[in-house]
């Protein structure tokens, strides 16, 4: 039985329908007591369970070891940056929460330990793309959510070798796709497509910086790297503690508009031509050759397969 903490939510609802569609038995953990999705019914109380705990309540995670017989764990609470909490307090409710996973692991003598890191910690690394799990990284950051995932891998690392626990770090590219937030604050595609589907221009205010048309990133659709996580975490052996989870090509602003007009012929939407002054001035995409060698992971979505996937999702009555 695979926990998954976080499982319900954007990446994580995808990751249990991946390892669920594996034949894998998953234990889902929550904090919130809303119903399990309807996409999950057939599976709920047979080879689905949810509970709701908080992985902050250290007790109360642990607790579970003596109800069920883990085997696995994937980690993708302990978010940093976007509590309402007090600075302080945020980066403890985060560290505590990377504590309580990690000793529940060594606990529970759990063979493998999965943690969400970002595409974030290459940010100001000297190495143009496409960059490798090995690239030397910057110590400062630009914002919280990329400062936490590098102190976390710091500290998964140091426990690996103390403990024995195989730890393993995901670096995910941006994520984008069914159950995404529409109003991301570092990506257009979201927004962009939930207009073209409503049929009104795009509201790209949320952005920390103007989609220019010609900047790109590694667009990766959440299905792409719900796959390539529960491949990573059943696979039977790995030869790093950190991988690339990503498309392994950069998608510009522009490429992905021209694809969704392709897609969705009466799109709103144009963009500033060039790239942002005040960017780095090429693109961040990510090497892909260790989960390749050692899982066999290739993307499945093109930009064009994926837009009308999500489109379809939205037009289905999904709300995002």
């Amino acid at each position: 039985m695979i926990l998954i903490a976080g499982g319900l939510g954007f990446i994580g609802s995808h990751i249990t329908r991946a390892l669920l569609d594996l034949g894998e038995t998953c234990l889902v953990v929550r904090r919130s007591t809303a119903a399990t999705p309807a996409a999950f019914a057939d599976e709920a109380g047979r080879r689905l369970i949810v509970e709701q705990v908080d992985v902050a309540d250290r007790s109360a995670f642990l607790e579970i070891g003596n109800r069920h017989r883990i085997t696995g764990i994937v980690n993708l609470v302990g978010v940093f940056g976007f509590s309402a909490l007090e600075p302080v307090d945020d980066a403890r409710l985060a560290m505590r929460t990377l504590f309580n996973v990690l000793e529940a692991a060594r606990d529970w003598e759990v063979p493998r330990v999965g943690i969400a890191s970002t595409i974030g910690v290459y940010i100001g690394a000297l190495t143009e793309g496409p960059l490798r799990e090995d690239a030397r990284l910057p110590m400062t950051t630009g914002h919280g959510i990329p400062a936490f995932k590098k102190i976390g891998e710091l500290l998964a690392d140091h426990l690996a070798d103390a403990t024995g626990l195989e730890i393993v770090n995901y670096r995910i590219a941006a994520a984008w796709g069914p159950l995404a937030h529409r109003a991301s604050p570092f990506i257009a595609a979201t927004e962009l497509v939930h207009a073209a589907v409503a049929g009104v221009g795009p509201d790209l205010t949320a952005l920390r910086s103007p989609a220019y048309a010609d900047d790109g990133i590694d667009l990766v659709y959440v299905k792409d790297c719900a796959r390539a996580i529960a491949l990573l975490q059943l696979a039977d052996k790995l030869g790093y503690r950190t991988y690339n989870i990503a498309s392994g090509r950069p998608t510009t602003n522009n490429e992905f508009l021209e694809a969704l007009k392709k897609v969705i012929p009466h799109t709103q939407a144009e963009l500033p031509e060039g790239r942002d002054p005040a960017g780095p001035g090429h693109d961040i995409y990510l090497d892909l050759g260790r989960i390749r060698e050692d899982t066999g992971y290739q993307p499945a979505y093109d930009t064009e397969r994926a837009i009308a996937d999500y489109a379809h999702w939205l037009r289905a009555g999904n709300p995002r």
